[in-house]
């Protein structure tokens, strides 16, 4: 069910050089022009200060994302992510250096409130642009598919749902019968493959995808040297829907061509992005949730005997072991070899832990845990030690959800898998969406699951 979301993001990432040049100067490009703008309309003079946060702005937003080809809501919560992020560094910066009295306040907030407006705005153009140029007959990509199995299905889909990349599939060539040809590629069959090359340069082909079997190693060796005498642009789609792939690229490694198939989405810029965004988010939160949490500590305490704080080993980042900090909500503390998980009705769950756990405020005390840098906000939630020991035994690719920090909510717990996995499906269900959220991590990802997770503290009840 996700895949498939993979390789169009996949098809996605290749643009045109004008788009990418648009894509990277738009951005920074806008950011300074709605700046530069404001300061001439409140009639504030551009002086050194000015100058001085222009060039900072251009330097931390070049180039910009390509978010042209992203789903609508998608590129909105992405702009509004990366602005929000900036403006706190921006905001951060300017208090270090005392700089912020050199610009009027109504020229902040003008450029605040309207900057991610511009980028909307330019990203609504950007895509009327393309849908214009992509409907010119001059734009036109005639496309051929070799190999008409599931994969080859696949890559026809993404092509088709690509409206502004201007593909036109004209068919799939192979040399295997019907029996081994996914069903929706029927009729669809052009030719076997020794009649592509002819084909390529009649039919005036310009992008070939190649969806043989890894297999097939020797033929797709034999057809590339053949193809390479045609003026086609030539595609290797390998097989790899039975792996789970994680932040996929490409790599130079000293010169050579190295292809990731599982890394974490936080390296580089990401990572302090990533890092900065929960120190800001976990120190705002714990100071206005302060009489909450002492509230909750008296009632955890006077409810049953016992500490107020329940310390878990969980496994996190790359698998190292934690402790992770919870309001007490039973009257016993498993923490051994086998942890029984929490049941509708539970007899070891106080009725005031049982309150804390329905509305999350037992989860509270892990903001703790963010701050000191075992966790995030968001990401996939931790499990106890000897369920990661049952489960990654069960449920493959398990333990690829810790290439990345627990969080304290997650996409999983979002998307209604909150709460008591009783069964192995359930729990396969919820690694499928924390695989899903390391695939496509972004700022306006963890804004988005932050958003949802609130208004499930109020209405939902799956959790005991």
């Amino acid at each position: 069910m996700f895949e498939d979301r993979s390789y169009k993001r996949t098809f996605y990432s290749a643009p045109q050089s004008v788009q990418s040049l648009i894509a990277a100067f738009l951005e920074p490009g806008l950011i300074v022009a709605v700046l530069l703008g404001a300061m001439a309309w409140y009639g504030e003079p551009v002086l050194r200060p000015a100058y001085i946060l222009c060039l900072l702005v251009f330097a931390l937003t070049f180039p910009g994302r390509d978010r042209f080809l992203m789903h609508p809501v998608s590129a909105v919560l992405d702009v509004l992510g990366a602005w929000i992020t900036l403006l706190a560094i921006l905001a951060a910066f300017g208090y270090a250096t005392n700089s912020l009295k050199y610009f009027e306040t109504e020229t902040l907030l003008a450029w605040g409130l309207l900057t991610p407006l511009a980028q909307v705005a330019g990203i609504v153009a950007g895509r009327l642009w393309l849908r214009w140029k992509a409907a010119l007959p001059e734009a036109s990509r005639p496309a051929l598919i070799v190999g008409a199995g599931e994969l080859g299905a696949k890559v026809a889909r993404a092509l088709l749902d690509d409206h502004l990349a201007g593909h036109k599939l004209l068919g799939f060539f192979d040399d295997r019968d019907g029996g081994r040809l996914d069903p929706s590629t029927e009729g669809r069959v052009l030719g076997r493959l020794d009649e592509l090359p002819e084909q390529i340069e009649r039919l005036g082909v310009r992008e070939v995808y190649i969806t043989l079997p890894l297999g097939s190693q020797p033929r797709i060796v034999q057809l590339l040297e053949r193809l390479q005498g045609t003026t086609a642009s030539l595609y290797f789609v390998p097989d790899v829907f039975g792996i789970s792939i994680i932040q996929g690229r490409l790599k130079d490694l000293n010169g050579v061509p190295v292809v990731g198939i599982c890394e974490t989405p936080f390296t580089g810029t990401n990572a302090l992005s990533k890092r900065l965004s929960d120190i800001l988010l976990s120190s705002l939160i714990l100071l206005l949730i302060a009489p909450v949490l002492l509230l909750v500590a008296i009632g955890v305490k006077l409810s049953s005997p016992g500490p107020i704080l329940f310390k878990q080993r969980r496994n996190g980042l790359d698998g190292e072991e934690i402790e992770v900090y919870k309001f007490r909500s039973m009257r016993v503390m498993d923490d051994g070899a086998v942890v029984r998980q929490a049941t509708k009705n539970d007899a070891r769950v106080t009725p005031f832990g049982a309150f804390i756990r329905r509305t999350s405020l037992d989860e509270l005390p892990q903001f703790i845990n963010v701050l000191q840098g075992r966790m995030s906000i968001v990401g996939p939630r931790p499990h106890a030690v000897a369920h990661n020991e049952e489960y990654r035994q069960l449920i493959k690719a398990y333990m690829v959800r810790h290439k990345v920090k627990p969080g304290i909510t997650g996409w999983a717990q979002v998307n209604g898998l909150r709460g008591e996995t009783e069964t192995v499906e359930k729990m396969r269900r919820r690694v499928e969406y924390d695989l899903e959220y390391l695939r496509n991590w972004s700022l306006a990802l963890d804004l988005q699951i932050i958003v949802r997770t609130v208004r499930l503290m109020i209405f939902d009840r799956n959790a005991y």
